[in-house]
Formats: structure tokens, sequence, C-alpha cells
């Protein structure tokens, strides 16, 4: 059965209350529960993690290496300092869908560039919560082909 890593980065424990004009007021737990569902009718087996320490999530990418076959990742500001994360995705060789709940292209300008982005299969961006099914989606029909 195919297996997915969602991994969520800095700030994302607080979805529900962080700023939900720009997040939406669903929770990671909320968010957790509905990929559970949704990785059940794509026919794969989901698992999650979320942390607000860069050498976690750049550890979580590691031990993914031959028990998942692809990541989502939600790497928050991480996207756009992280070369550490860049460099772990690169090593593991494991396809990794991009993930952002808002459009990073609408906002600051700093948001606007992804270290990881050179090293991921696709970006899904600015779909809320339902940009978590948009990535499994993504990443289930990349790896069948």
């Amino acid at each position: 059965m195919t297996s997915i890593l969602v991994l969520n980065g800095p700030n994302l424990n607080l979805l529900g209350t962080r700023q939900p004009d720009v997040y939406g007021a669903t929770t990671l737990a909320d968010i957790e529960a509905s990929c559970s569902r949704w990785a059940k009718d794509a026919g794969c087996a989901v698992s999650f993690m979320q942390s607000n320490h860069e050498g976690a999530l750049v550890d979580a990418i590691h031990a993914a290496r031959g028990v998942h076959d692809g990541i989502v990742l939600n790497a928050g500001a991480y996207t756009h300092t992280s070369i550490a994360l860049m460099d772990a995705i690169a090593s593991v060789e494991l396809p990794t869908i991009e993930l952002h709940l808002s459009n990073v292209h609408a906002r600051e300008e700093f948001r606007h560039t992804s270290y990881i982005a050179k090293v991921c299969v696709g970006i899904i961006c600015g779909f809320g919560a339902h940009g978590y099914k948009l990535a499994i989606e993504a990443l289930v029909s990349h790896l069948k082909d």
C-alpha cells in the first residue's frame, strides 16, 4: 500500500486560532482527520508529524526514506529560508509536494521565494485546508505514473 508522510512545519500547530483570516478556521487535528479519510479513499496510508523545529523536520524527512513513498510538506516559513530542508528532500529522493494554505504569491515579497520548490515535484498553494486533499491526490497520481 502506498504510504505518504504529511509533514507540517512551524506555527501550524496553531491553525484554527492563528490569523484565521489568512489560514482559515480549520485546526491541524481537523486537517489530519480529513487527510486520513482522503488517503483511505485514495487507497493509501498516511502518517502525520508537525514540528516548530527545523532539525526535527529534517530528521522526519530522513526517517521517511524506506518507510513512505512520498511526502506532503507544508514547511511554513522554513519554505523561504531553509537550505537544510531542501538538501534533506534532495537526499532522500522521495517525491515531495510543497503545500501552503495561503497563496504565498499574493502575500509579502519574501514569501515568493521557495528554497524547497527546486526539489519538489509540485506546489499547491492558496486553497486552504482543501490543499491537503489536492496534494494527496497529486502525489498518489505522481506515484502511479
